[in-house]
């Protein structure tokens, strides 16, 4: 973040001018989204991701750790050159909670570092309190308790953050692992916390960390996909295609009565996993889109998978199997889907949230079992229909619970959409996550102004 001088901002969310149908919503403010704060940063980038390392990258902890050891070492003293030589140095670092040495660096240039969470205030609190100085006293394989925390949550082992999992299963002693602790504790001592959340949603575990934390510098500023209206920004001759026969094939259905099955750009379902899928989806009778990701030969090799041979042509006129990418927010935000089968990655979960739509949770690693137990066992906007990266569901098991949440379940459903009434109420103007942002702004803009006097 670059210093400027006093502005003024106003924030808000975009009409949708598409001409298939959206959910409806009163709760939607009439002006548009805009930032009158002048874009004067300076972005510095590292290589972007390479597609061809998914399959290198399932399931293993290596290249990840190589990358941040890199990173840690090497980056601090290109970002210090930099800063030195540049005419107008930021003001503040904002960086991904993953980043803690961050914080050490924004010390050495006197600036304050801000912390920004891609995930919940729920799963940060919990993983706050993993990587504690306890860490090394929780036994792998133990029930994970947090009796501080609102509702006093529990976890069972394989729930746990997977890259505390990790941690603990490698031993004590790991360096690589030790940095990683270490950045995650340098978190809790950054100038603020910046989250993709909102006070309804999440106010509860906010506060909590507020208190932990000792200050009131933790801002909700999301869902942010909302500042930028309900839709993707999607562009190119392919995406519009996609989105458009996507979108037609829905309109031809009643409201809230389509299941969108997705598990996130990253995770791959193995062979016999899509087969249970394809199987339960085949025999639950509900309306569904399905969107799969197109497999080297080398993750069929592997043994994943994904929609068997002839499944659409079993499931013709009812289901839809969309290979490669899909307007998720788009469909989401069609009046016609009604529940979403996921992963509950971070992500996913606000996209639902802002469309009014039931999460049906297949949780698998990382941040997603606490992502579902939020939307599950504190909301009741949800419900879970498996669980486990690896966990092959019974099709017929999984065909009633598709089948009962699509066909009922109206609590959850008039839950679901309460919760979108209020994370477009968070980002109108004078709305929490709005008013949130704002606070922030203003509070760098005065740090800003004692530093240069």
């Amino acid at each position: 973040m670059t210093r400027a001088g006093n502005s003024s901002f106003r924030s808000g969310i975009g009409h949708n001018n598409s001409n298939h149908s959206q959910k409806s919503s009163n709760s939607e403010p009439d002006s548009c989204c805009q930032s009158l704060y002048p874009n004067t940063g300076s972005p510095v980038s590292i290589p972007p991701f390479n597609p061809s390392w998914r399959g290198e990258l399932e399931g293993s902890w290596k290249p990840w750790q190589h990358t941040y050891d890199k990173c840690s070492e090497q980056a601090p003293r290109g970002i210090i050159h930099w800063f030195k030589s540049h005419s107008n140095p930021p003001a503040a670092i904002l960086s991904d909670f993953f980043l803690g040495w961050t914080h050490h660096l924004a010390d050495q240039l006197g600036i304050p570092r801000i912390a920004f969470y891609c995930s919940g205030a729920f799963y940060t609190a919990i993983s706050d309190r993993l990587w504690g100085d306890d860490a090394q006293s929780v036994k792998p394989g133990s029930k994970l308790e947090f009796q501080d925390l609102p509702g006093a949550p529990s976890l069972t082992w394989e729930q746990a953050p997977s890259l505390f999992r990790r941690y603990r299963e490698a031993g004590v002693g790991d360096p690589s692992f030790e940095a990683v602790k270490a950045g995650m504790a340098a978190n809790g001592l950054s100038w603020a916390s910046v989250f993709n959340t909102f006070e309804a949603l999440e106010g509860q575990f906010l506060e909590h960390l507020r208190k932990k934390m000792g200050h009131p510098h933790v801002f909700s500023v999301g869902p942010l996909h909302l500042f930028s209206g309900p839709n993707e920004s999607g562009s190119g001759e392919v995406t519009l295609r996609v989105s458009s026969e996507v979108l037609s094939w829905l309109d031809q259905f009643d409201d809230d009565s389509v299941l969108y099955v997705c598990f996130g750009s990253q995770k791959l379902l193995k062979k016999a996993q899509a087969e249970a899928l394809a199987l339960g989806l085949e025999k639950s009778g509900v309306r569904f889109i399905w969107a799969v990701r197109p497999l080297t030969a080398q993750q069929v090799a592997d043994g994943y998978g994904s929609a068997p041979d002839g499944f659409e042509d079993r499931v013709a006129g009812r289901g839809l199997v969309n290979k490669g990418w899909a307007p998720q927010v788009s469909i989401l935000s069609h009046r016609a889907v009604g529940g979403f089968l996921s992963h509950c990655g971070w992500n996913s979960i606000l996209e639902a949230i802002a469309a009014g739509v039931m999460i049906l949770g297949w949780p698998m690693e990382a941040d997603q079992y606490v992502d579902a137990k939020l939307l599950v066992d504190y909301k009741g906007a949800g419900a879970q229909v498996c669980d486990g990266g690896d966990t092959v569901p019974d099709p017929n098991e999984l065909a009633q619970k598709l089948s009962e949440s699509m066909h009922g379940d109206m609590v959850k459903r008039i839950r679901a959409k309460e919760l979108r009434n209020k994370a477009l109420e968070a980002v109108r103007i004078g709305g929490s996550s709005s008013n949130d942002l704002d606070n922030l702004v203003q509070e760098l803009d005065q740090l800003n102004t004692l530093k240069s006097k």
